[in-house]
């Protein structure tokens, strides 16, 4: 097992491949500098936590590719006081990044075991603030809503309107949208009544299951709500 600095060597060095890459907010480099990926996969594939890309933690499920993790948050604009909605819980690692950047973190996972798997790592690594809920994501979770920032870590065929109705004003929806094998990842933005939208870049993630996404009918992946994503 690798040392603690060879460790912290490696998580820095991500870090500097992901500014390279154009991932420009500072605080947002530092907590993928600090948070330890090699926490949130296998143990087979500990060696392997801080290439940049997708690994499988179980269920056919993946923690992301750290670039898309950085993208997502760099583009969700957070500020201290924002309070956000994650879909998608997986291993824990986005909202591990998300942890030191906003108020308070809502994460909703499919799979029980997983979700159960991140709410113990969280505990451990003393992440707190993070609060994990067994359910349907495509329907949100009404109760802390609104919401200043929504990230999902699955592509759904459209902007899933429940989660478009519990932003904040001003508040960013950042989601893949489109069809199974190319979507795109976008960031929707509220101002009062309207809703914009922009482009981040094409990528291609698991399909996003419940009610306001794709139906388990629909395909025959395992059912869960993590992402197989790919990008520029």
């Amino acid at each position: 097992m690798p040392s603690s600095e060879a460790w912290s060597e490696a998580a820095n060095r991500l870090a500097r491949e992901l500014a390279a890459r154009g991932i420009r907010d500072t605080r947002v480099l530092q907590r993928i500098a600090t948070v330890p990926r090699q926490c949130f996969v296998p143990p087979e594939l500990e060696d392997n936590a801080y290439f940049d890309g997708a690994l499988g933690i179980g269920f056919g499920q993946t923690i992301s590719q750290p670039y898309i993790v950085a993208l997502m948050t760099e583009a969700a604009a957070l500020k201290p006081q924002d309070r956000v909605l994650e879909i998608g819980t997986g291993s824990g690692y986005q909202a591990a990044i998300l942890s030191g950047l906003c108020q308070s973190i809502t994460s909703i996972e499919r799979i029980e075991p997983l979700a159960r798997a991140a709410e113990k790592r969280f505990r451990e690594l003393g992440l707190k603030h993070i609060e994990v809920h067994v359910g349907d994501g495509t329907l949100g979770w009404p109760d802390g809503a609104p919401y200043d920032a929504i990230l999902v870590t699955a592509g759904a065929p459209t902007a899933p309107e429940p989660l478009l109705e519990q932003l904040a004003d001003g508040g960013r929806l950042v989601v893949p949208v489109g069809p199974e094998d190319a979507q795109s990842l976008l960031v929707y933005e509220r101002h009062g009544e309207q809703v914009r939208s922009r482009k981040l870049c094409d990528c291609r993630f698991v399909k996003l299951i419940g009610r306001a996404g794709w139906k388990p009918e629909e395909f025959n992946e395992p059912p869960g709500s993590a992402e197989r994503e790919s990008s520029p």
